[in-house]
């Protein structure tokens, strides 16, 4: 896996753990986990991933992984990843979406536009998606990723 692909997987890690609300303390917690990098390059990093600064009570505001695509904003891929999803297994590291007839399509496409870090591609049939993950990323950080956007995913 690419620096890159590294640094992006622990962007969307520390922010989903963590309360940051600066990209100062966003730098430090990517120094903890081995990646040294300019304010400017994470800036870069934070538009690629759409982060966003939301309110919080105890710190102003705090970054949060909005990607613009969360379920229930309307986006046109919202009813295809709730109606069309069945379910997904693993096998061999890559992952496999059973999806009603017609769905897996539309499905892949949704899931290749959102560019999560974690996820390299896909591939799709009529109703069944393979999803390529990225080399070195657990299923476990594949199951979250997805269930922000799919709500009735089991982790």
């Amino acid at each position: 896996m690419s620096s890159r692909n590294d640094r992006l997987i622990s962007i969307r890690k520390l922010i989903r753990n963590e309360r940051i609300s600066s990209q100062e303390e966003l730098l430090k917690g990517l120094r903890r986990e081995g990646f040294v990098m300019t304010q400017a390059t994470l800036s870069r990093d934070l538009k690629y991933l759409r982060v966003a600064r939301v309110p919080d009570d105890e710190k102003g505001y705090v970054y949060d992984l909005t990607d613009g695509m969360e379920p229930g904003m309307g986006t046109p891929w919202t009813s295809f990843l709730v109606e069309g999803f069945i379910a997904i297994e693993f096998a061999q590291g890559l992952g496999i979406i059973r999806t009603l007839p017609g769905y897996a399509s539309s499905i892949a496409s949704a899931i290749d536009t959102m560019s999560i870090p974690e996820i390299a591609g896909t591939v799709a049939g009529d109703d069944t998606i393979l999803l390529v993950p990225r080399d070195g990323v657990r299923r476990e950080s594949i199951l979250k990723a997805l269930s922000r956007y799919i709500p009735n995913l089991k982790i």
